[in-house]
């Protein structure tokens, strides 16, 4: 990976309905960079939001969808993408912009 800095390890957080139960056994889920490791992840989770201890990082790696042109016969195909779920230990705090949701 290029010299990818910790802030932009993590693109957005994905709020799903699977990812809010998630939430309950303290795993958050996050949209990450395509080229970011599962190291990578955990040190940027760590460094990001204060007083967290990553456990583990599980990462699934999605391929760009082939899409049509409106209109035309065209083909296009969407950007790649990778989702990280982080499972943060029991003694650790939480991750402040999940509240409230």
């Amino acid at each position: 990976m290029a010299n990818v800095q910790y802030y932009d390890v993590i693109l957005k957080p994905v709020v799903t309905e699977k990812s809010m139960e998630l939430m309950g056994e303290k795993k958050y889920t996050f949209l990450v960079h395509p080229e970011a490791t599962k190291s990578q992840v955990k040190e940027a989770v760590e460094k990001m939001f204060n007083g967290t201890k990553v456990k583990s990082v599980n990462t699934m790696n999605y391929a760009g969808k082939k899409k049509r042109v409106r209109g035309t016969m065209q083909f296009g195909k969407t950007a790649k993408s990778k989702k990280a779920v982080v499972q943060l230990t029991e003694d650790s705090a939480d991750i402040e912009i999940f509240e409230g949701l």
